[in-house]
């Protein structure tokens, strides 16, 4: 049984006991934190009084998570708007489209069937800051709640927001609907039988695309890991393959990351979902004459940074985790940003990470370029990342080792907003090392341009540091 409270949400295992699982009392207690604090984050509701909105994916649990969560904030005195099945970008969007006051979104995103989770949403339908998340957790950790009375309980009404959010992305200007229509694309889909069988199929019908739908039927019932990684997509390959396809998207189980299988069945790369969609949009910028920014997190592919800068924009790279890029994306004005883990955030939409968004933009781009899809992947700066780590006997080694590596490697690039990032500029490497939040271990991502020489970057490193905890 797992229980893992963080900033961003509260995640578990359902079953168990409190407080070692994601227990029928953990979600009641984290929900009402999160509604007894809602004041903190917004004095005054827009409409009178607090409204809250809450979607869910199709993960066996969430019928259940879903009415301990409803009741929980109409005993609070919350009126809650469900939109029921719906992608993690559809209920951040619908935050916005019911002038709500924030939103819980009930997915585990891509961990496996027995996990939930409560993912918790501000005004703008974004996740919650550091110092937003930590009052959140510091409340549930008091307990201090105050219930409504009956005269004061919550109104529920409910709303399928899905047509709204596609909408929203075909009337992007970047995306050229008519283009993909004309290119008369066949593709598969795989859904993982969550609620991208739902919407995803829905977008590709409305672009013209033919669709072939793989685990496309919400049950909750995964029909293999759900993580879009190329090791779990051997079915879609081959279904590719087999129908002639040119293209194969696999999404995981709320459909904020997404993942390409080329015409021939190879992998496109997760991490060069977010770099093709920005080689579109800054060819647009730069063709309108517009600043060009692009942010992504120090453990992504340079091969973004080499493709903004082509365009003559500027890259900036931000902490890992959701909330630091959009952080870092208004700070800077972004035009495009994401994670190497597929998820791509485009403000023009909303700064969430959102798949649907990134088909559209995706699509558009395959349709003026005229390439095939593995052709269109060899345009792009090739490089592969490896990852390690360091398993350590005691947690506070790891900052002796992260500050004499930066002395070591005082004449490279170092970034460490988070952890250590060491850039060696003169032949475009680098590596990235990170302590885990819940174990006594350093992750160690580091990228070359080649398998080999990623891992051989990678392993220099850990010698290094072996060297240093002696």
């Amino acid at each position: 049984m797992t229980l893992i409270k963080s900033i961003s949400g509260i995640r578990g295992t359902i079953g168990g006991q409190p407080g070692n699982a994601l227990t029928p009392i953990d979600i009641v207690k984290f929900t009402a934190a999160y509604a007894a604090t809602l004041p903190q984050r917004k004095p005054a509701p827009n409409n009178g009084r607090y409204k809250i909105v809450v979607g869910k994916d199709a993960r066996l649990s969430g019928d259940m998570v879903e009415q301990l969560v409803v009741g929980t904030l109409v005993g609070c005195g919350i009126d809650v708007v469900k939109c029921g099945f719906a992608s993690t970008p559809t209920t951040e969007m619908a935050v916005r489209f019911a002038q709500a006051d924030g939103g819980i979104i009930l997915t585990a995103s891509h961990n496996p069937r027995q996990w939930n989770a409560l993912k918790l949403l501000n005004d703008k339908g974004e996740f919650l800051t550091a110092v937003e998340g930590q009052a959140v957790l510091d409340l549930a950790a008091a307990e201090d709640f105050n219930f409504a009375e009956v005269d004061d309980l919550g109104n529920i009404e409910e709303e399928d927001f899905t047509d709204r959010h596609l909408d929203a992305v075909l009337a992007l200007p970047a995306v050229d609907v008519e283009a993909i229509k004309a290119a008369r694309f066949t593709v598969v889909v795989d859904a993982v039988n969550s609620v991208g069988g739902i919407i995803m199929p829905r977008l590709l019908e409305r672009l013209g695309v033919k669709c072939i739908g793989l685990n496309c039927n919400p049950t909750g019932e995964f029909a293999h890991n759900p993580e879009p990684l190329p090791a779990n997509l051997v079915e879609l390959s081959r279904t590719v393959v087999r129908e002639g396809a040119q293209l194969g998207i696999s999404v995981d189980p709320d459909v904020d990351r997404l993942a390409f299988i080329c015409e021939n069945g190879e992998p496109f790369v997760e991490e060069y979902t977010l770099v093709s969609v920005a080689d579109y949009l800054c060819e647009l910028a730069e063709k309108g004459r517009k600043p060009i920014a692009t942010v992504s997190n120090l453990s992504s592919t340079r091969a973004l940074r080499d493709v903004t800068e082509a365009h003559g924009g500027t890259y900036y790279a931000a902490a890992v985790g959701e909330v630091n890029v959009t952080t870092k994306m208004h700070e800077v004005g972004a035009l495009i940003g994401g994670e190497g883990n597929g998820g791509v955030i485009y403000p023009a939409l909303h700064s969430g990470r959102d798949a649907m968004v990134g088909v559209a933009l995706f699509l558009s781009n395959l349709a003026h370029k005229g390439l095939k899809v593995s052709e269109l992947k060899k345009t792009y700066p090739q490089y592969y990342i490896a990852k390690n780590k360091i398993q350590l006997s005691d947690s506070a080694l790891i900052e002796k080792i992260l500050s004499e590596l930066k002395r070591i490697y005082v004449k490279e690039n170092i970034n460490d907003i988070d952890g250590v990032k060491i850039n060696f500029e003169a032949n475009k490497t680098w590596v990235h090392l990170r302590k885990s939040n819940t174990e006594p271990i350093i992750r160690i991502y580091s990228e070359a341009s080649t398998p080999e020489a990623a891992e051989a970057l990678g392993n220099e490193v850990i010698a290094v540091a072996q060297k240093i905890i002696g």
